[in-house]
Order: C-alpha cells, then sequence, then structure tokens
C-alpha cells in the first residue's frame, strides 16, 4: 500500500532540509573536481563546507517538523558521497597516488568503511537496544568527523610547506587508520553529550563566534587544532561510557537479586 505522504510527495516544509542535503553533496563532488585541477585548499574548503551544512540538515528539518524517510535516506546518500568516496579521491590524487601498489587500496579502504558506517546507523536506527546512543555517544567516528581527520597530513603541509607531510608513507597508515576508526566500536562525543552549564553559555557563544572567525582567516591551523583536540578526548569518551556501563551494571544487579 502506498502511503499518503509518498502519493502527495514531500510537504513543502521537507524542501529547505532536503536541499541543504543536497548541496552538501554537490559540494563534496565540487571538492573532488577541484583535486583533479590540483586546487588542493579549495577542495579541502569544499569538504568543510559540506561538513558544515551536514550540521544544518538534520537541525533545520527537526525544527520544521520535516523529518521524513526520504530525507534519511537523502542524509546518508549525500554523507557517503561528500564524507567516503570524496576525501578517499582527493587524498589519493594529493598523496596516495605515488604509493606503488597499496595506494589506492587505502583509498578504497575509506570510502568503504564510511559507507558500512553509515550502513550500520542506519540499520540500527529504529532499534531499541543502542547502549552508546541511549548513553550519549556514538559507535565510531563520525562520517564528517572522519572525512576532517583524514586530511591532518594535509592540514599540516599547507602550513608548513614540508612535503614530509606529503609522503604517501605517512599519509596511508593514517588513511586506514582514520577507516577504522569510522567502523569501529568506540564510544564518541555527541552534540548531545554536552552540557553546558548556565553560567558558562554566554562565554561558549563568544567561542562558537571565535571559533568561527579562526576558521575564516587562519582554516588550516583551526581545523588542525580541532582534529587535535577530537582526537585527545577520546580517551575521555572511552572512560566515560566505562562510567556509564558501571552504573548501568550496579543498577542492574539488585533488580537481577530482587
Amino acid at each position: 500500500m502506498t502511503s499518503q505522504a509518498e502519493r502527495h510527495g514531500l510537504p513543502i516544509r521537507a524542501f529547505a532540509p532536503n536541499a541543504i542535503t543536497a548541496l552538501a553533496l554537490c559540494f563534496g563532488l565540487t571538492g573532488v573536481r577541484f583535486g583533479i585541477t590540483g586546487d588542493w585548499p579549495q577542495a579541502l574548503a569544499c569538504i568543510v563546507g559540506a561538513g558544515v551544512l551536514d550540521g544544518f540538515d538534520g537541525r533545520i528539518a527537526r525544527l520544521l517538523r520535516a523529518q521524513s524517510r526520504f530525507g534519511a535516506e537523502l542524509d546518508s546518500l549525500s554523507d557517503n558521497i561528500a564524507f567516503g568516496t570524496a576525501p578517499a579521491l582527493i587524498i589519493f590524487l594529493w598523496s596516495l597516488k605515488d604509493a606503488p601498489r597499496f595506494g589506492w587500496i587505502a583509498a578504497l579502504a575509506l570510502a568503504v568503511c564510511c559507507a558500512l558506517r553509515l550502513a550500520r546507523f542506519n540499520a540500527r536506527i529504529d532499534m531499541d537496544d543502542q547502549p552508546h546512543k541511549s548513553a550519549g555517544f556514538n559507535t565510531g567516528v563520525p562520517a564528517p568527523v572522519g572525512a576532517g581527520l583524514t586530511f591532518v597530513p594535509m592540514y599540516l603541509w599547507l602550513i608548513s610547506g614540508n612535503d614530509a607531510f606529503r609522503s604517501w608513507a605517512l599519509v596511508l597508515p593514517w588513511t586506514l587508520f582514520i577507516a577504522l576508526m569510522m567502523i569501529s566500536s568506540v564510544p564518541t562525543y555527541t552534540w548531545s553529550s554536552i552540557r553546558i552549564r548556565r553560567g558558562w553559555r554566554l562565554s561558549a557563544l563568544a567561542g562558537v563566534a571565535l571559533l568561527g572567525a579562526a576558521l575564516l582567516n587562519e582554516p588550516w591551523w583551526t581545523l588542525l587544532a580541532v582534529s587535535v583536540l577530537y582526537l585527545a578526548l577520546l580517551p575521555f569518551s572511552i572512560a566515560g561510557y566505562a562510567r556509564v556501563k558501571q552504573r548501568r551494571a550496579a543498577k542492574a544487579v539488585p533488580a537481577t537479586a530482587e
């Protein structure tokens, strides 16, 4: 049976978030175009732009109450292209093409692991038993974050001009590491897990504004700092989820005893 929504198409309120998602997809593919011509700053800017748009589409959909199965599927396909396929091609053209045998395999691993991560997310979206999500954590590194982390050697190269950071011997294992982190079961922080105290909210807003200004004026230093900070927080997210598991286990023991 065809639902009423399918018969009449998407409501007009769903147009804005889906248009943003489609725009993020275009940004990702445009990044590949700049990678083909060797314009690496523009290629990175397109992937970063896709990440910014990806952060808005879901929130706008919830604000407009325009969530739909179509939007979820489009978002997943867009993420796969913008944060899996496009970064894989860019990093291959920038460095991994010089690897004698395994450069293309490493690029494929990044794209495939991104697709697997998104497939895992979609498969679990309706499941009740999601320990990481219920505790406010992601499972593995999210696709947009994984794309940003993949380019850490490129940030260093753009900052320093040192071709050692472009060496496939460095980029290849780093790419494989990020690919594995995307499909790992490592608990990572989500935006919903961040709690800002009432007295710190104005300071947090000022910090976001300063981050935006830094991103416009010194994009590669800023992206590198954000990447390092994210990696530095991984041990804390793992420890935080371990504490959540301990509290849940402690609550479950009396219930079992009864």
